[in-house]
């Protein structure tokens, strides 16, 4: 009863922000999911095929339909939006089959700031609505990560990979093992690897190994020849990335902090007091915290900047109440499709089960 009552005060608090109720589809086509977001999601999905052999399944994340239906709808101008619903993902918990949610949404930001600030005010409303008395607010951003990285003395082709790999949290320790070491670099394997490049260049550069070209081989290569990954900078790197992840402090802090450790290792970066999309001030009982790995540990990554989590306690336990943050690569990067910029929050209403 009581998660009944909170959700109509939570959908009408939402609703008097200016967001319009829309409903969303419960079937997807497969291809949405898997396109870009990689097989390793397959394992999630409830999926089926219907009478004309098109692979469907049930929605396992309410945020990808409501981007599926701003694309395919060819709509280009901003909206505020809401629902309510359940995504359906297979678990070993039976309890985590049904993700019960009510999600809002801003399609198209003019000003993404400004709609970042909206998105997590009103997610604070929803806090205060339904009773909570005490919460913590975790910000993170995934554009400092992306800024460190690239400032880094290391190959492109691995700036670009830990920039993928970054919410794939047992594979990003792994190449940071790798960077760190260079253990994986087998001078016999290396020379091997020589002998089949010279081999490889007399051959027609069309013919197919693997699914790749000889051509792409050759080119890879080359690249990690001209552009070599050294001992010294990667180990640099991966000290950087390991300290810079581990920054955890007050809000009003962060930027103090993060000014302090660019300075340290000359990279060249500044944050300004202003940079985070949210006013401490006058908000008593909540705790706001800023986080450099906030945000990891998903199974699809949809994050492109700002990132946050508002946790909460009931009955002795710490649960995440509302998460969200922005994804303007989502559509393009994940589903395929066009770029839409946006920004979001959804409200776990699981937390009372």
């Amino acid at each position: 009863m009581k998660s009944k009552n909170s959700s109509n005060k939570i959908l009408a608090l939402i609703k008097s922000q200016g967001f319009n109720k829309i409903e969303l589809d419960s079937v997807l086509e497969t291809k949405y999911i898997l396109q870009r977001s990689g097989e390793n999601f397959r394992k999630y999905l409830f999926s089926f095929y219907n009478s004309n052999g098109e692979e469907l399944c049930l929605r396992p994340d309410l945020t990808i339909s409501s981007v599926l239906r701003y694309a395919q709808g060819n709509r280009f101008n901003k909206e505020k939006v809401f629902y309510t619903g359940s995504a359906f993902r297979k678990s070993y918990n039976k309890k985590n089959i049904l993700i019960k949610q009510i999600g809002m949404e801003i399609f198209s930001s003019k000003d993404e700031n400004k709609d970042d600030r909206e998105i997590i005010d009103t997610s604070i409303k929803v806090l205060k609505k339904t009773g909570f008395k005490k919460a913590k607010v975790e910000i993170g951003n995934f554009k400092l990560f992306e800024l460190l990285i690239q400032k880094l003395s290391i190959p492109q082709r691995w700036k670009d990979r830990l920039i993928k790999f970054y919410w794939n949290k047992e594979y990003f320790s792994q190449l940071l093992k790798r960077l760190d070491s260079n253990s994986d670099i087998d001078p016999f394997i290396v020379a091997g690897d020589h002998k089949t490049y010279l081999k490889m260049k007399k051959e027609y550069p069309k013919k197919m190994i693997a699914g790749r070209t000889y051509e792409e081989i050759i080119e890879r290569y080359e690249r990690k020849i001209n552009d070599p990954r050294l001992t010294k900078t990667g180990k640099t790197s991966s000290k950087i990335i390991k300290e810079f992840l581990k920054i955890k402090c007050s809000l009003n802090d962060a930027p103090k902090k993060l000014n302090a450790f660019y300075k340290k290792y000359n990279l060249n970066i500044s944050v300004a007091k202003e940079f985070f999309p949210i006013s401490t001030s006058n908000q008593k009982n909540l705790k706001f915290e800023f986080s450099a790995s906030s945000g990891r540990g998903r199974e699809v990554e949809f994050y492109s900047s700002f990132i946050f989590s508002i946790d909460v306690k009931i009955k002795g336990k710490t649960k995440t109440f509302i998460a969200g943050g922005r994804y303007n690569d989502l559509s393009s990067k994940n589903l395929g499709l066009r770029k839409i910029p946006a920004v979001g929050a959804a409200v776990n209403l699981g937390v009372y089960e």
